[in-house]
């Protein structure tokens, strides 16, 4: 306890001075900018808590065995789900200020005025809500369940979470679409990409992975999970070198077919990353969200490699908030802002958000011990 408490405290003094920056951002730079910064942070926690989620969903439903040993880091991390609820009960205040949709102007643009309902505050809230109150479903079935099998070491958990798992992953399509459409594209609801749903998840995947990584390492390095190996790490480091390609590949292809199209209402979006500064910053995106981690785990000793995967997912936690930034941020229509209101939602949010990681971390045991199939999963090896 000794040693933890002087960073227990830092971490405080951080998200306390992180929060006086985000009250004054809201009377400094006005409201515009303080709900853009609250929706990035919103949508960061929430993909990556997701994704935390999904990698647990999709262990039960594959009947994966090599991943139950470091199952419960994730399992730790999807918590982060509780919090999320209030972020996102409180960002519902932004939906008047910045969606063009839930204006009373909006009935005056032919293009919105069919959709009033849809994008209007009391669905959009309907909807926020629905999506989150699913998720703890989620949260409870498959991860309450689990850190009660630790003492019950009941099989039973096994079955119903395996058939729970396909209602998951429909949950989970449903959550992260809405997610897309409503708190990103609805920023500029005449625009649309039939795959934009696929590119948030991809980035929510990756942090969940990166997040994952950096989680197994700080237990590694307390001398804690030392049944995890140097094959599970590799499992790791291949999906987060696939799902790298995956979510460039969807990026490419939203643009290169609005690119081929050249429909006003389509180049918009585009049209306005590809200016000023943004252009620096899409390209910038493009590097540390694809080109360096893909030259860095390339080669199969790299994805095993403890050192490499912590520094790679690190970056990919990074990449994930620009990316996240640059979706947001340039709907304000004032260039590229970055200054002392988003390094200090930056520091409230990473604060806060690492304080409740790390007591998730002393949540049950640190794998699933109850699960009868870990020891088949302790036995893995390329």
């Amino acid at each position: 306890m000794t040693t933890q408490a002087p960073s227990s405290r830092l971490l405080l003094a951080l998200a306390a001075l992180g929060a006086v920056g985000v009250v004054a951002s809201y009377f400094v730079t006005g409201p515009e900018r303080f709900w853009a910064n609250w929706i990035v942070w919103f949508l960061f926690l929430f993909t990556l808590a997701l994704g935390c989620l999904f990698m647990v969903g999709i262990e039960h439903l594959v009947a994966a065995r090599w991943s139950v040993p470091l199952r419960r880091v994730p399992e730790r991390l999807s918590t982060l789900l509780l919090p999320v609820v209030p972020i996102g009960l409180i960002a519902l205040g932004a939906v008047s200020v910045l969606y063009p949709g839930a204006k009373p102007e909006a009935l005056q643009n032919p293009l919105l005025a069919g959709k009033a309902t849809w994008l209007g505050l009391p669905f959009f809230s309907l909807r926020t809500v629905l999506s989150l109150a699913l998720c703890l479903w989620g949260l409870r079935v498959l991860v309450m369940g689990s850190l009660k099998q630790d003492l019950t070491k009941d099989p039973a958990y096994n079955l119903k979470a395996r058939r729970f798992a396909p209602v998951f992953m429909a949950i989970f399509a449903v959550v992260i679409t809405l997610l897309a459409y409503d708190w990103v594209s609805g920023l500029m609801p005449e625009w649309y990409s039939d795959i934009f749903g696929v590119y948030l998840f991809a980035g929510g995947f990756l942090a969940a992975l990166a997040a994952t990584v950096l989680a197994l390492s700080h237990l590694q390095a307390q001398g804690r999970l030392t049944g995890i190996r140097g094959d599970h790490r590799y499992n790791l480091g291949a999906f987060i070198f696939a799902f790298t390609v995956f979510w460039s590949y969807i990026g490419f292809a939203q643009y290169m077919l609005m690119w081929y199209a050249n429909l006003p209402e389509e180049v918009l979006w585009y049209k306005i990353r590809f200016e000023g500064g943004w252009h620096t910053l899409t390209i910038t995106l493009a590097v540390i969200h694809f080109v360096v981690p893909f030259f860095a785990l390339v080669t199969r000793d790299a994805k095993s490699n403890a050192a490499r995967l912590k520094w790679v997912a690190l970056l990919m936690l990074g990449a994930h908030y620009l990316d996240l930034y640059w979706m947001i941020f340039p709907m304000l229509g004032k260039g590229v802002l970055f200054s002392w209101p988003e390094v200090a939602f930056g520091a409230f949010f990473v604060a806060g958000g690492l304080m409740w990681a790390r007591r998730s971390m002393n949540w049950g045991e640190d794998m699933p011990v109850g699960d009868p199939f870990l020891a088949k999963g302790l036995e893995f090896h390329l």
